[in-house]
């Protein structure tokens, strides 16, 4: 049979046709670095052309004037009736699957992309920048039975690559960053009321540094009312002297390069060098870490000891992450700061998702890169920086301070209900000296819900707990040990009923409906553990309720004194009960000077307000006056 002239490029033609509609078919969703594109998905692999056909974005090869002429041709043809059939139950069929994919394999594609290789279009694991058929496989198609499909869906979800990319995608969520508006506080004095607003006009994109300046402003409008000098001071505070924003490439364990964004800012040396935390969060940016280094200097200032204010950190997020790579980007970290530390200039502390582990590499590094081992970053292990209750310090200064404002009531913490969040060092700290103090301490709380169990933890429990983190599981597995114990999802221990209060978890973790449960919960004492745990609302709340708030730059000195001891006082061996003895002198001077503070400008032993404005009305004049001694600076 002779074929008419033309038939073999009709031919061609109808192919190239069927390859463009079976890449139209073959669509998914796509979400890489926030950008999303709209892909389906066809017919799957039970369709043998789905191997060697583009999926998307892939350009046509270059047609020839013939083929070109020849697709004109075919596409004015009228379709015939097999074509509208087979098109009808095409359509049909893509419903019934894609329906079923996006509800149940929706989050699967999320970290992927589309690259060709060996000139056919690919779907590509985000994270291991390899294709197969664990990545595109589509269970609903009609490759055995339901049993196999479903065993295909169990396979892919629980391989590891996959759940790294799932690491990843949440990862990116909590990159996302919503614009809130600041909420701003009625100021009494206009004078006060001007260095806010000039703050807001300088740094309008940085709430939590606002929410900081608000809260300081606010605590010293008698302060200022009484000397305008102060005004200029203030200005001049809340300019950190030095801001440092540096590159860190590092290279994970499958030789990818990965680019993070570091920070550490010298806020304020007045007083002497710098001491502050080194945060590793994906949440980490400069007006975070401008508000950390703020309360840091004010915090350095109530202690017994002449220090400067700094803090800083990245936007690089340690979990999931292995030893060697942890390492890695710590030494690469090091490799730009190092120039701006030293026991005379500024030392870094252990913060938010940095450890003992993380210390360590950074200490290396730094000794490695200076070529001395003069000072020690504080927090480390006890073989190579000193005092071994430092990690222990900051959470039992907590408990000292509640002690102390609970023995001026003519009460003390035995027998009291006390609630916790959080279940970092901090939490875990302050869980043990309560019990150590016949407290009952009933809550931890982590980022995904709190636990509360109502016979209290003790010493074994606490063992327990930290074993759950340690191994990186979850809350949820402590109720299963203990009947007595709920966990509950996605929410906050506030509505327990208690006597204190202990925020251990992050800044701004206590809101304006937070408050009012804990009010009603009967809580009467809060003291932070966190920096800023309380949202503006949720002080003013508290504040009308009669609740005293202890402020975390009162409360948090403990860890600066055991900092400085054991960089000072290294050489000694501390008993914990020496140790101890220490801190609590030291939480008690501090807790006298933030009453006389409070006093001198006619605040009230009782009221609500005086243990916050004396903290910092302290810190303010020993900064203050320091700065005027030593001219414009």
């Amino acid at each position: 049979m002779l074929l008419p002239a033309g038939g073999v490029g009709m031919s061609s033609a109808m192919d190239d046709m069927n390859l463009i509609q079976q890449a139209q078919r073959h669509q998914l969703v796509v979400r890489e670095l926030g950008e999303e594109i709209d892909l389906e998905i066809g017919p799957g692999e039970d369709d043998p052309a789905f191997d060697h056909n583009p999926l998307m974005g892939v350009q046509a090869r270059e047609s020839s004037a013939e083929e070109h002429d020849n697709k004109q041709m075919v596409a004015s043809q009228p379709p015939t009736e097999d074509q509208d059939m087979t098109k009808t139950q095409q359509v049909k069929r893509k419903k019934k699957v894609v329906k079923r994919w996006r509800e149940e394999w929706a989050d699967t594609y999320k970290w992927a992309y589309v690259d060709l290789k060996d000139g056919t279009a690919r779907i590509f694991c985000s994270v291991c920048r390899e294709y197969g058929r664990k990545h595109r496989r589509n269970p609903y198609g009609n490759e055995g039975s339901r049993n196999m499909q479903m065993s295909a869906l169990e396979e892919h979800n629980n391989s590891l690559l996959h759940k790294e990319a799932l690491r990843l995608q949440m990862a990116s969520k909590d990159k996302i960053i919503v614009e809130k508006p600041i909420y701003v506080k009625a100021l009494m004095s206009k004078t006060a009321g001007s260095i806010v607003e000039a703050a807001l006009k300088r740094d309008p994109h940085e709430p939590e540094f606002i929410q900081s300046v608000q809260e300081v402003v606010h605590a010293l409008e008698r302060v200022i009312s009484k000397n305008s000098n102060y005004v200029n001071t203030m200005e001049r505070l809340l300019e950190p002297e030095r801001t440092i924003i540096f590159r860190v490439p590092w290279i994970d364990d499958r030789g990818e390069t990965h680019v993070n964004r570091g920070f550490r800012v010298h806020f304020n040396q007045t007083l002497g060098p710098c001491r502050g935390g080194l945060r590793f969060h994906p949440s980490m940016n400069l007006g975070i870490a401008k508000f950390l280094s703020f309360e840091q200097t004010l915090k350095n200032a109530l202690s017994p000891y002449r220090l400067g204010g700094s803090s800083g950190g990245t936007d690089f997020d340690p979990s999931g992450k292995t030893d060697s790579e942890i390492m890695r980007f710590c030494q690469s970290f090091m490799n730009e700061l190092y120039r701006y530390l030293g026991p005379d200039k500024d030392l870094p502390s252990e913060e938010m998702g940095v450890g003992t582990r993380e210390m360590g590499y950074l200490y290396g590094q730094y000794r490695r890169l200076a070529g001395h081992s003069q000072g020690s970053f504080t927090g480390p292990r006890v073989n190579w920086s000193g005092s071994s209750l430092r990690t222990e310090a900051t959470g039992y200064g907590l408990v000292f301070f509640a002690q102390l404002i609970l023995a001026d009531m003519n009460k003390e913490l035995k027998g009291l209900r006390c609630v916790v969040s959080g279940s970092g060092k901090i939490a875990m700290h302050v869980l043990e000296k309560l019990i150590a103090y016949g407290a009952l301490p009933i809550t931890v709380s982590d980022s995904k819900g709190y636990l509360v169990d109502e016979d209290g933890f003790d010493f074994m429990k606490i063992s327990f707990l930290r074993d759950i983190k340690a191994q990186h599981r979850s809350l949820r597995d402590y109720s299963k040990t203990y009947a007595r114990s709920k966990f509950y999802d996605q929410a906050k221990p506030w509505n327990e009923r208690c006597d204190v209060a202990f925020p251990c978890a992050s800044q701004n973790e206590l809101d304006q409906s937070d408050a009012i449960n804990l009010v009603n919960s009967g809580c009467r004492i809060v003291i932070e553990g966190s920096n800023m745990p309380c949202t503006p609302e949720a002080v003013d709340v508290l504040r009308k309720a009669n609740v005293l708030v202890a402020p975390s730059m009162a409360t948090g000195v403990g860890g600066v004194v055991a900092g400085e001891l054991e960089l000072k006082e290294c050489n000694l061996n501390w008993s914990p009960e020496e140790f101890e003895s220490k801190l609590q002198e030291a939480m008690k001077q501090t807790y006298q000077r933030v009453l006389k503070a409070a006093s001198d400008f006619g605040y009230q032993k009782e009221s609500p307000e005086t243990l916050g404005h004396g903290a910092v009305i302290s810190a303010f004049l020993t900064i203050a006056n320091s700065m005027a001694d030593q001219g414009c600076v």
